[in-house]
């Protein structure tokens, strides 16, 4: 029995108890924050602190993108992370990352002691199904920089695994529940989709807000402001199912295959993630819903799904989020898109960043996470090349955004788009961008 078609267990069950108005008028404010995600709230608190005054503006509701859909780690453990930014970046950038969300893990344990959130610290572990040897490439990353690394050979899974790399004192939490309540103390209008941006002014249907520093915490960061993303970003879809009847494993499980399996459990659900592909590239098999229902068919036959949800991330080309000044003529605009599927993570470390960059104009983080680093890496070409592919495809429907050629998702029921990620309805209204507009008809 399936309950809760395509709703998140987030979203079924946590409801806000008011709503915020549209953006009226003229409104003047030193921060401008545009999108209503854990990004953009945890920015706002942030510089509330600090005692900078900020309007969020979302084009929907409060937490309706992908932050509703996550799975809701606090982790500075993503994949086999550490070993990749030491080979590209040296040592002293990976333990500035990891110092980045170490930091963010204790910022929202803090938020968590004064708005509960169902936060509780777990040991994070990635694991392997087919080479110990990247197990241990990642152990050795983790003592040249610092972090106590532990290969474990056995785990609470239904599936064989070679190892796998434990990381301590991480956290998972309840998403909304701590969303909401920030949103308390936050100048918030909904429903108010921004036009464009002219200047230091951003305009609405019936309004314009005014700002010095405006902020584009929109998942994807496409208005009137260019900054390359539709070349710096590609799009994955992944899928979740929460089961009722099925064990406690007492810690946050992630293969370090792209298309593998994450477990965690939430109260008496366990999630299963996974079913992962680019988007518009998904008529395969070993993806979507039905992978994870089959592994829950076998490993837990007493097991009832009560939720299941789809969610969309943002990929960078080197796998570090895209956060700061949006480029060099344009100093007093800021972004952060990017998070590769640890947004909430990476909520908190762009929500520091941006803050330190707006109040004293600099961050020790800032060059990692610049988004005006160097572009040129293997997945900028198999970007491109994709991109062209779609663009060169003969026949219909094709994309508002630049034109691809779309594929039917039949296990959504959608239009995705195989270049740059936008998805459509059966009626060619958007649903994911970096389209604007709808399809023709």
């Amino acid at each position: 029995m399936i309950h809760h078609n395509g709703k998140s267990v987030w979203s079924a069950c946590i409801k806000r108890s008011t709503e915020s108005p549209k953006l009226t008028g003229h409104k003047k404010t030193d921060v401008l924050i545009i999108g209503g995600g854990m990004a953009g709230i945890l920015t706002a608190y942030k510089l509330k602190e600090a005692g900078i005054s900020s309007i969020v503006v979302e084009a929907k509701t409060i937490g309706s993108g992908t932050t509703q859909n996550t799975t809701a780690k606090i982790t500075a453990q993503h994949g086999l992370i550490y070993a990749d930014i030491i080979k590209r970046y040296g040592i002293e950038k990976a333990q500035l990352y990891y110092n980045a969300n170490t930091n963010a893990i204790s910022d929202f344990r803090v938020l968590s002691e004064r708005y509960p959130c169902d936060f509780e610290s777990k040991t994070a572990f990635v694991y392997t199904t087919e080479s110990r040897a990247k197990i241990e490439r990642e152990a050795g990353a983790y003592l040249k920089i610092g972090i106590p690394a532990k290969i474990e050979d056995k785990l609470p899974l239904p599936i064989s695994v070679q190892s796998a790399c434990s990381m301590e004192n991480q956290a998972q939490f309840n998403p909304l529940k701590l969303l909401y309540a920030l949103t308390d103390e936050i100048d918030i209008y909904e429903g108010s989709h921004i036009r464009r941006i002219d200047g230091q002014h951003a305009i609405v249907e019936n309004g314009r807000v005014s700002a010095k520093h405006i902020v584009l915490a929109t998942h994807y960061p496409m208005i009137n402001i260019s900054g390359l993303f539709f070349m710096k970003l590609y799009q994955h879809r992944s899928y979740v199912i929460a089961l009722e009847n099925a064990p406690d494993i007492n810690g946050m499980y992630l293969d370090e295959k792209e298309n593998g399996f994450s477990f965690r459990n939430y109260q008496d659900l366990l999630f299963i993630g996974g079913g992962d592909y680019k988007t518009g590239h998904g008529n395969k098999q070993g993806i979507g819903y039905d992978v994870l229902r089959d592994l829950a068919k076998s490993a837990y036959p007493s097991s009832i799904e009560k939720y299941h949800w789809a969610t969309q991330d943002c990929m960078s080309l080197d796998s570090i989020p895209y956060v700061g000044r949006l480029n060099a003529q344009r100093r007093h605009i800021y972004v952060a898109t990017g998070f590769n599927k640890w947004g909430m993570t990476g909520s908190m470390v762009a929500a520091v960043i941006i803050r330190d960059l707006i109040v004293s104009g600099k961050s020790e983080y800032e060059s990692l996470y610049s988004p005006q680093r160097s572009m040129f890496t293997k997945q900028l070409a198999v970007n491109i090349g994709s991109a062209a592919v779609g663009l060169l495809r003969l026949g219909g429907p094709r994309c508002s955004h630049m034109g691809c050629k779309l594929k039917w998702n039949s296990s959504e029921k959608t239009w995705d788009c195989p270049c740059h990620g936008s998805r459509f309805d059966k009626q060619g209204h958007v649903i994911d961008n970096p389209a604007k507009s709808g399809l023709r008809r």
